[in-house]
């Protein structure tokens, strides 16, 4: 159970739940690797410039020495991030675990005194009115760190996420960097990144939205039509458009390995794998009965998840993927690979040895048709209509299939046992074993003792699914949030591209003629002219806009607002403070 708390709206990262022990444990890591490779610089730094053979030698030594202990911390994280048990469901049904992505830690970035100075400089304005503002940003920052792992930890992170959308376009500027360092972590090696562009912090974000989804899912009860739809949607967005494709889109240069297009690709092939994967579990929880076509469908479901996976094994194969991908998400898919191949050649054996056909001859024509399909291709001897009709070639044919269900049984067992972490895995030794013994004992079945012909391979079972993965991109418009700086002024005229000259306070006494000034548009106003020898010649020019009326701001006020406020000090010196446009880069949608 997740414990949460109203600590900055996030979840306490010292409250002592598994997840929190493991994200303690993880950050700690990651300051480790973090001084570790402060001190490789450095040393490798002092490598170079020295010429005291002495002092090389001294190096080379504290260099090794370096190098050990930060092989030994990755190894460590590894384990951690590779620790899926953490993340799956607590019920008490068995299902195989599913891969879960750990989320990218980061360290404290502080905007303030950048916030601050931009505010003094760009918008001329006195920064301790915002200092609200600032510290609503920063705590929002803070609890984006520890998401609970739910709905409502999604919602933060989007929050956030939409939040850098006017964080960007206020301080942001194409000529001037703010100067904030956003320094993040690699999900599975703890490596650092550090950038100043605010992009690094924007993909950052919708990395862990991806990975929390990636959780979420792990975590459903898939023995109910219901957990597994969840578990469908939350994979799904996963490796939707906005989370990872997202990112392999939009990251030609990746900050961090985990957020290359060759991991990020690696990473939505394993999502659709695993939607798949739940595909085939609410097959086999809605197919009621077991007629010949049903466990035809069933074994064509489970030869499409093996070929999914297989794809995935491919991909984790790559040159840049094979020494990065956690060893035990290597064997995991394999395991599956080999586990759901499986399956499929004993359900096919099922349909071959269990059932006959019915006297109905809709039925028997859907059972040849379906029966000429199933296989990749048609096998050498008599035609597939004949073995249909002949139980002694269905029983033989039905064997082959057991044969190739053990054999595929007995290599996931194999690969299982050669990973530690996944042999801590409980649940997943239970599976293998049960669906291996269900393939034996049926085997000694039909394994009758005048069986004196090698039993033949069984020919190569064709993959096809009910549904098809569909990509869906996470609903960022579901989070509603309000510009933190929405007083600085409307974010079209108001923002980083603009360039303002400074605030000239005007004061304007009424004339026979009015001020001398024509006004147009809203928030803000614009003095769209100035009569020739008018009060306003004064002081105003065309083209200036209303920020403020006697200390009153009105960046946001309509057009006619700003003509009551003017009328209302008619009996006096009104004092207006305007602001030039001189350039503004784009226009903001």
């Amino acid at each position: 159970n997740e414990i949460l708390a109203a600590w900055n709206g996030g979840c306490d990262p010292f409250a002592q739940t598994q997840r929190s022990k493991l994200q303690h444990r993880r950050a700690r890591i990651n300051q480790q690797i973090n001084k570790e490779m402060l001190m490789r610089a450095g040393a490798e730094n002092l490598f170079r410039a020295t010429t005291n053979n002495k002092v090389k030698e001294t190096v080379a030594l504290e260099l090794s020495f370096v190098n050990s202990n930060l092989q030994l911390l990755k190894e460590e994280l590894e384990e951690l991030n590779s620790n899926m048990e953490v993340y799956q469901t607590d019920s008490e049904t068995i299902n195989v675990p599913m891969i879960p992505l750990g989320l990218k830690e980061t360290k404290e970035a502080d905007f303030t005194v950048f916030i601050q100075d931009f505010i003094c400089e760009h918008y001329a304005e006195d920064s301790s009115l915002y200092d609200k503002e600032i510290k609503e940003l920063m705590e929002l920052r803070q609890a984006m760190r520890t998401p609970s792992r739910n709905q409502a930890g999604l919602e933060l992170l989007m929050e956030y996420y939409n939040q850098l959308y006017y964080v960007d376009q206020r301080f942001f500027s194409t000529h001037r960097n703010l100067g904030v360092h956003f320094h993040w972590y690699d999900s599975l090696t703890g490596v650092p990144s550090c950038q100043r562009a605010l992009a690094f912090e924007k993909g950052s974000v919708l990395f862990n939205i991806g990975a929390l989804f990636t959780q979420i899912g792990a975590r459903q009860d898939r023995f109910t039509t219901v957990g597994i739809d969840r578990a469908i949607d939350a994979f799904q967005r996963a490796a939707g458009l906005r989370a990872f494709n997202y990112l392999k889109e939009n990251f030609s240069n990746a900050p961090s390995l985990d957020m290359s297009a060759s991991s990020l690709c690696m990473l939505v092939r394993l999502m659709v794998a695993q939607v798949q994967e739940c595909v085939f579990e609410r097959v086999m929880l809605t197919t009621r009965d077991t007629h010949f076509l049903s466990q035809l469908h069933v074994a064509q479901e489970a030869a499409r998840v093996s070929d999914v996976y297989q794809l995935v094994q491919q991909t984790m194969s790559q040159p840049l993927m094979k020494d990065y991908v956690p060893f035990s998400w290597v064997s995991m898919v394999q395991v599956k690979c080999e586990h759901f191949r499986a399956v499929a050649h004993y359900h096919a054996a099922v349909a071959l040895c269990e059932h006959t056909l019915s006297a109905d001859d809709d039925e028997e024509e859907d059972a040849q048709k379906a029966f000429l399909q199933f296989y990749v291709n048609i096998p050498a001897g008599p035609p597939l209509s004949h073995i249909l009709h002949d139980p002694e070639k269905r029983r033989k044919l039905g064997k082959a299939h057991l044969r190739g269900a053990v054999i595929r049984h007995e290599e996931a067992l194999r690969v299982h046992s050669l990973c530690k972490i996944l042999r801590k895995m409980d649940i997943l030794q239970d599976v293998l074993s049960l669906t291996h013994k269900l393939s034996l004992e049926k085997y000694s079945e039909l394994d009758h003792e005048d069986d004196f012909d090698e039993t033949a391979e069984a020919p190569e079972i064709k993959s096809h699914t009910q549904q098809k993965p569909d990509i869906t991109p996470p609903n960022f418009s579901t989070v509603q949030v309000k510009d933190i700086f929405h007083r600085l002024g409307p974010l079209s005229l108001f923002c980083a591209r603009a360039r303002w000259g400074p605030v000239r306070v005007v004061g304007l006494q009424w004339g026979d003629g009015g001020l001398g000034l024509t006004l147009r548009g809203d928030a803000p106003v614009l003095v769209a002219g100035v009569v020739p020898g008018g009060c306003a010649e004064a002081g105003l020019r065309e083209g200036d806009y209303i920020v403020a009326v006697d200390r009153q701001d009105c960046k946001w006020a309509k057009h006619g607002e700003v003509v009551r406020m003017l009328k209302s000090c008619s009996d006096r010196t009104v004092e207006i403070s305007v602001a030039t446009l001189h350039s503004h880069d784009t226009q903001v949608s």
